[in-house]
């Protein structure tokens, strides 16, 4: 039996191919595959593009369905640097910060931008610990390594 191919495909109203550049200029390693026809030769059906080896599909299907937060990509990032980066160009333009680390992006598609620290610490084998780190966790909009460290080193 073969291995089937995964990829997430992402419903947007006409701006597919806006919320996949945009998506590409964010993330290093990126690219847009390819770009599908449609019969409006202004707004195409839809996109393929990767970010980082990971390939999505874009599509301009029209405004009878839009994306909620039951669907979200999230990022693991190894530094608060990387956390800072992509929050603020997730949300920049209109996107929306929520809490724990999710943002809704300006398209209007959820992303989670998680320090591995973040699950490093919450699953601790202490669980005073890691539950003071979830504590903390779920006060932070951003999510803040330090603070997430200092909860996790508190008494």
């Amino acid at each position: 039996m073969s291995i089937p191919t995964i990829r997430p495909f992402l419903w947007f109203g006409q701006n597919a191919e806006d919320a996949a550049n945009f998506y590409v200029s964010i993330f290093r390693n990126s690219k847009i595959i390819s770009v599908m026809p449609s019969p409006d030769p202004k707004t195409p059906m839809g996109v393929e593009f990767e970010i980082d080896g990971q390939r999505l599909i874009a599509f301009n299907g029209g405004p009878h369905y839009t994306l909620t937060e039951a669907v979200s990509l999230m990022v693991h990032c190894k530094t608060q640097e990387e956390v800072d980066t992509y929050w603020s160009a997730l949300t920049a333009d209109g996107g929306t910060p929520s809490r724990c680390g999710w943002l809704k992006d300006k398209f209007g598609l959820s992303w989670q931008i998680i320090p591995e620290a973040l699950t490093t610490l919450m699953t601790d084998k202490d669980a005073a610990r890691a539950g003071r780190v979830v504590q903390a966790m779920l006060k932070m909009t951003k999510i803040d390594i330090a603070g997430l460290q200092t909860a996790y080193d508190a008494s």
